[in-house]
């Protein structure tokens, strides 16, 4: 069985960029909560700056959206490639 490439990709990057969008709006809420989580992301995504309100907030989920959105295409493909 093969895998829908873009659809694989599409469906990585909306969950991982909601997830991204979720923990920096709680974050803003609640601003002790997924610390370390949101400096790790800083660290991983260059520009990405969290803390600093919901411009941060954006620019993550675009982030997350865009790396799982790729690593998800990666994979499908990969797994298409050594399922034949």
């Amino acid at each position: 069985m093969k895998l829908n490439i873009k659809a694989l990709a599409l469906a990585a990057g909306i969950v991982w960029g909601a997830g991204m969008f979720i923990t920096g709006i709680a974050n803003i809420m609640y601003p002790d909560y997924a610390v370390k989580f949101l400096e790790v992301m800083a660290s991983i995504y260059p520009g990405y700056q969290p803390f600093t309100g919901t411009y941060s907030v954006i620019i993550g989920a675009l982030y997350g959206f865009v790396d799982a959105g790729i690593s998800g295409a990666i994979f499908a493909w990969l797994y298409n490639y050594f399922e034949k």
